[in-house]
């Protein structure tokens, strides 16, 4: 059959191609019907090839597709800002933004806890104390007692201790003042003769005399404070009975509270932090144990020589020195001061100088002795370590930044170290209460 062109038809299912009478001949051979291609037949197929090289350039004309150079490389991708920054540029600038983040969040949580430091001073007074006596507890407690009886009977016993104590010292003070204010002016000719061997001319009765001056001259400024000292004995007041209630529940439901605040951590590293809680706690069970041992031991040695060399007011130098050992470093340098001051002021400067030596020497015995064996294990720290967190304490908090310095380091310490370990026990298999818990067991050879 033939198509309506005159042409005759494939044959059906040939795989010749039917040429198309619409595509344009090939330059340089003659069209298939035989006829020759005209002038406008070569300007469309100029115009074509025109158009085809300029789409196969991109679509771009001028310079750009002259040049050969330019056309032989391709067109290349700009490259983005972030490789243009060197590499230690870029990790050293995102490396100080975390820094920053970091630093703003810290700053953010001791201002809050400045803030409110009437609520966490006490309550972190209350979680050293429990570190003390929640071993107590539970002995009873093994020992088939109740555990609401073992915490009031260990609470009361606390108490009846403390009140014994401040009750002793404050008789103590009473009844020695006048002795002390004898005393210190029948020393007054050798504290001048003293202070004569030294390079400086100081007339100590005109300085006693100076010092009365000034007394009167500010008593409304001393007044006016006085009303800050009620203020602030309110409040110790108040923070004291914060603590009293927090210690009890504390003691007796220890176990609860802290199973609800470690639903806070995610869940699949619930058992993880679990166990790092138990370690930094045992951590802080060693250290209070330990600093409560060296502090007896120092109020023993020091208030023996104070009595010894009849230097008065033994018993209220003894409890500032139990006071002093819980604030390291600087606590036995302050109250062993205070000791040789007024056994310089009362007995004159040679039972001064052998105050200074028994301090020294019970201050040695702490240092090479008491401290390596009680706390070697259970606390970790560099003295270096200690020396700047008592510094960082003081300026952020006083007193009660000093006191809290160190256990917040140790409890802190024990913590990272348990969660970096390379493996780990069960919770249940680390007791809290015992300070050897505190290291996490070692890594498997291997």
């Amino acid at each position: 059959m033939t198509e309506r062109t005159g042409r005759p038809a494939a044959p059906a299912g040939s795989d010749i191609p039917r040429p198309r009478h619409d595509a344009p001949a090939p330059r340089g051979r003659a069209p298939a019907d035989g006829h020759q291609a005209g002038p406008a037949h070569t300007a469309d197929e100029d115009s074509g090839d025109h158009h085809h090289r300029a789409a196969t350039s991109g679509g771009r004309t001028g310079p750009h597709v002259a040049d050969p150079v330019a056309r032989a490389a391709g067109a290349r991708p700009r490259p983005s800002p972030r490789a243009e920054i060197p590499r230690p540029l870029r990790i050293a600038s995102e490396a100080c933004a975390r820094m920053l983040v970091l630093a703003a969040g810290f700053a953010l949580l001791v201002f809050l806890v400045i803030e409110l430091r009437v609520v966490v001073v006490p309550v972190a007074i209350a979680v050293l104390l429990s570190a003390l006596l929640a071993p107590l507890v539970r002995w009873l407690h093994e020992r088939r007692v109740p555990r609401g009886i073992a915490t009031a009977l260990v609470m009361v016993g606390g108490l009846a201790a403390l009140g014994g104590l401040l009750t002793a010292v404050v008789s103590t003070l009473v009844d020695g003042t006048s002795q002390v204010v004898a005393e210190v002016t029948d020393n007054v000719g050798s504290l001048q003769g003293l202070a004569d061997a030294t390079p400086f001319r100081i007339d100590v009765g005109v300085l006693g005399d100076q010092v009365l001056q000034a007394v009167r001259d500010n008593q409304q400024t001393l007044t006016s404070g006085a009303v800050t000292t009620a203020a602030t004995v309110g409040e110790i007041l108040a923070g004291f009975a914060l603590c009293l209630f927090a210690l009890i529940f504390m003691l007796h439901d220890g176990r609860r509270i802290w199973g609800f605040v470690r639903l806070l951590a995610p869940r699949a590293r619930r058992s993880r932090v679990d166990v790092a809680a138990r370690r930094a706690f045992a951590s802080l069970v060693g250290y209070v144990r330990a600093t409560v041992l060296v502090a007896i031991v120092d109020a023993l040695g020091i208030g023996l020589g104070l009595w010894a060399t009849g230097v008065p007011f033994v018993l209220p130098l003894a409890a500032l020195v139990f006071l002093g050992a819980f604030v390291p470093i600087i606590g036995a340098v302050l109250t062993g001061a205070v000791a040789v001051l007024v056994a310089l002021a009362t007995e004159g400067p040679v039972t001064a100088l052998i105050v200074l030596g028994v301090v020294l020497a019970v201050q040695q015995l702490e240092s090479h002795v008491l401290q390596p064996v009680l706390m070697g294990r259970a606390v970790r720290l560099h003295p270096l370590a200690v020396a700047l967190g008592v510094a960082v304490g003081v300026v952020l908090a006083g007193i009660a930044g000093a006191l809290l310095a160190v256990p917040l380091l140790a409890v802190l310490t024990a913590a990272v170290r348990s969660l970096v370990a390379s493996r780990e026990v069960a919770p249940r298999a680390v007791d809290p209460l015992r300070p050897r818990e505190a290291n996490p067991p070692p890594a498997l050879p291997g």
